[in-house]
């Protein structure tokens, strides 16, 4: 080979050698997300020793970082901003829908309540009154957002939202008077309900949510190295003062605290709320199905009939949505005479509920809400198009 050959090969050997390098040493990065409400639990944690296990058993090294700060957490989420995700249910739910599998949890799963004092009949009733919760980023917090969504009532709904340190002080205000609901688990209620019997009661129960730690990785990790990390966190991480992550709830329950605080309330004032079948024999009657999703989403696939009402979306997903935010000039081109049926992508869809309530607030005389929208369309078998 002549000289001149050799010197062109040079920077691409050069090049692969430090690209296999670079590979060789790429870092990890995980994050340990403390619950405000857990703090005594996340100090046990040895984010060294955390950092040393994990660089060890996956042969590469791996930056650890911890944090009480949940709203920066649940932004990385949304990002992969991180390989690693160890905190609190709501972190992980929000990872599992964006490119993570689940590693598992420390403890067995839980239940939250919404109790309220005994005058209080109904979640609902609780408009006007006085909510006391721990820490605006904690899971009690994040349940009761749920939980009040459901009924269609906000924390704007509500006369004051007390936010203090400890979730149990919440029972004791309601003893003392000084609020009128909290939410606690079920079995701190239990508890305490024998202890002030006739007190308070339950006005909604949460579905069962994961319990202590739960870690999450990224699905495109290699393989081997996932597979070394799920061993070392539910075997020895103990060692870094890291209960063992050797629980795997199932995944449905990391989805509905997922969709918690997102879902569309199960009732619309003023608007009926009716059933896919239902909407089917409206419409052939003469009703109008609606469709508020993109106009992608509705040119691949839509109910049969279905018209598209574009809109600009841009107001919080929440029953005190700012309408003036969003774009529903769409909705003054339909037919008034008509029954209108709106629909988007189901219960977690707030487009259709959004569109029927401004629908009804402008005098559109017969408004439907299809809450389930094409998946609950799709599910019963009924005629789509599109495509």
């Amino acid at each position: 080979m002549s000289q001149s050959v050799r010197m062109r090969w040079v920077p691409f050997v050069l090049g692969l050698c430090l690209l296999a390098s670079s590979a060789a040493h790429a870092q990890l990065t995980a994050i340990v997300a403390v619950e405000p409400t857990e703090k005594k639990a996340g100090h046990s944690i040895l984010r060294s020793a955390l950092e040393a296990g994990l660089s060890q058993a996956t042969g590469q090294a791996v930056k650890v970082t911890t944090t009480e700060d949940l709203a920066d957490v649940m932004r990385a989420t949304r990002s992969a901003g991180f390989d690693i995700f160890i905190g609190p249910p709501q972190v992980a739910a929000s990872a599992l829908q964006r490119g993570y599998e689940l590693v598992g949890c420390t403890q067995k799963s839980d239940h939250y309540v919404l109790v309220g004092l005994a005058q209080i009949e109904t979640v609902a009733a609780m408009k006007g009154k006085r909510l006391y919760l721990p820490q605006q980023d904690s899971v009690y917090t994040y349940m009761a957002r749920g939980m009040l969504n459901e009924a269609g009532l906000s924390f704007k709904d509500l006369k004051a939202v007390r936010h203090e340190k400890y979730p149990q002080a919440g029972l004791s205000a309601l003893t003392l008077g000084t609020t009128d609901a909290t939410v606690v688990r079920a079995e701190e209620w239990a508890l305490w309900a024998t202890t002030y019997p006739g007190v308070a009661k339950v006005l909604a129960t949460s579905r069962p949510v994961p319990g202590g730690f739960s870690a999450v990785m990224r699905k495109d990790l290699p393989s081997d190295v996932r597979s070394k990390l799920s061993q070392w966190l539910s075997t020895a991480s103990a060692s870094a003062g890291l209960a063992p992550i050797d629980l795997r709830p199932e995944a449905q329950e990391y989805q509905k605290v997922a969709e918690l605080g997102l879902f569309t309330p199960n009732a619309l004032p003023g608007v009926k709320r009716i059933t896919a079948k239902d909407a089917q024999q409206l419409q052939a009657q003469g009703a109008l199905v609606v469709d508020t999703r993109t106009e992608k989403e509705y040119r691949t696939k839509r109910i049969r009939g279905a018209v598209w009402a574009a809109y600009g979306e841009k107001s919080l997903k929440d029953v005190a949505f700012n309408a003036e935010q969003d774009d529903f000039k769409a909705l003054e081109s339909l037919d008034r005479t008509k029954p209108l049926i709106f629909s988007c992508n189901g219960a977690e869809c707030w487009k259709s509920y959004k569109a029927a309530r401004v629908a009804a607030d402008k005098g559109f005389a017969n408004v439907y809400w299809m809450r389930g929208g094409l998946p609950e369309w799709d599910a019963e078998g009924l005629p789509t198009e599109g495509g």
